[in-house]
C-alpha cells in the first residue's frame, strides 16, 4: 500500500545502500518568505534538505537575510554559497559548517565541530560558543569570529582573513600559516604558529611553546589599529594585552626543483 503524504509535508529521504549519499534533488520548499526575509524549521530535514533550500531562497527566490531553525547540528550545512546575503543559524552545526562560501554574513548561536569555515573566501562568520578543530582550515578571506575556544590546528594553511578567538586555542594553531592575522584572547597551545610561511598571530595569553620557526615580533601601531578595528567591528569590548608573533623566516630554503626532478637532471 502507497504512503499518502499530508499536503506540505517534508518529503521522506532516500540514501544510497551505505547510507551516506542522499538521492533526492528535491527541495522542501517549506520557508517562509516575507520581502526579502525568510525562515524555516529544519528540525525534521536532511543535511542536504537543508542546503537546498538555503540555495532556493537566496538564489532562486532573491531572499537576502535566511533563519534556520533547529539545525540540529547536521554537518556541512550553508556550505558553497557565494552570493551576498545574511544567513542565521539557530543552534549549533557539525563539521565542515560554511566552508567554501564567498560573501555570505552568517551568525551561528550555538557552537560547531570541526573545519568550520574551510577555505572561506570572503564574508563573515560569528560562532556564539566554541569551535572544533582545523576552524578556518585555508582560509583565504573574511572574518571568523568564534566567542568561545578553538581546537587544534585552528587556521592550518591560512592563505589571508582574519580569525578571532576571544577564548583558548588548541596546539599548533596556525601551523603553515601563509597570510593573514589570528587574534587569540586567551591561551594558545603548544606549536604555535609552527613552520609559518607569514602572516601574523597575536595571543592575549600565555603560549605553551612556539613551533618551529615562530618568533615574537615587533608591535607597531598599525598593529594597534588593526585590533581596535576588528574588535569595534564585532562589538567585542577592549582588546586584551597582546603579544605578537611573526615568522622568523629562517626555513626559507626553497629548491626550484623537487627531488624526483633533481635525479632527472643529475
Amino acid at each position: 500500500m502507497d504512503t499518502v503524504e499530508a499536503p506540505g509535508a517534508v518529503p521522506q529521504a532516500r540514501f544510497d545502500p551505505r547510507g551516506l549519499v542522499e538521492l533526492d534533488e528535491t527541495v522542501p520548499r517549506i520557508a517562509e518568505i516575507d520581502g526579502e526575509r525568510a525562515s524555516f524549521d529544519a528540525h525534521q530535514l536532511t543535511t542536504r534538505q537543508i542546503n537546498l533550500e538555503l540555495r532556493r531562497l537566496v538564489y532562486g527566490e532573491g531572499v537576502r537575510e535566511v533563519t534556520v531553525r533547529n539545525p540540529g547540528a547536521k554537518h556541512s550545512l550553508g556550505v558553497g554559497i557565494l552570493q551576498r546575503c545574511k544567513i542565521t543559524f539557530e543552534g549549533s552545526l557539525g563539521y565542515f559548517a560554511c566552508g567554501l562560501i564567498d560573501g555570505p554574513e552568517v551568525h551561528i548561536t550555538g557552537r560547531v565541530g570541526w573545519s568550520s569555515c574551510e577555505n572561506m573566501m570572503s564574508g563573515v562568520c560569528v560562532i556564539d560558543s566554541n569551535a572544533g578543530s582545523l576552524t578556518a582550515a585555508a582560509l583565504r578571506g573574511g572574518d571568523v569570529v568564534v566567542r568561545g575556544q578553538v581546537g587544534a590546528r585552528t587556521g592550518i594553511d591560512q592563505k589571508g582573513g582574519t580569525i578571532i578567538a576571544l577564548g583558548d586555542a588548541g596546539s599548533m594553531t596556525g601551523f603553515m600559516m601563509q597570510r593573514g592575522r589570528q587574534i587569540i584572547c586567551g591561551n594558545a597551545g603548544h606549536g604555535l604558529g609552527d613552520s609559518m610561511y607569514d602572516g601574523t598571530i597575536y595571543v592575549g595569553g600565555k603560549v605553551a611553546s612556539l613551533g618551529i620557526d615562530c618568533v615574537p615580533g615587533e608591535w607597531t601601531d598599525a598593529d594597534t589599529e588593526f585590533v581596535m578595528r576588528k574588535f569595534g567591528i564585532y562589538g567585542l569590548g577592549a582588546a586584551p594585552e597582546l603579544q605578537k608573533f611573526v615568522c622568523g623566516k629562517k626555513l626559507y630554503n626553497y629548491d626550484s626543483l623537487e627531488p624526483s626532478e633533481r635525479k632527472l637532471v643529475l
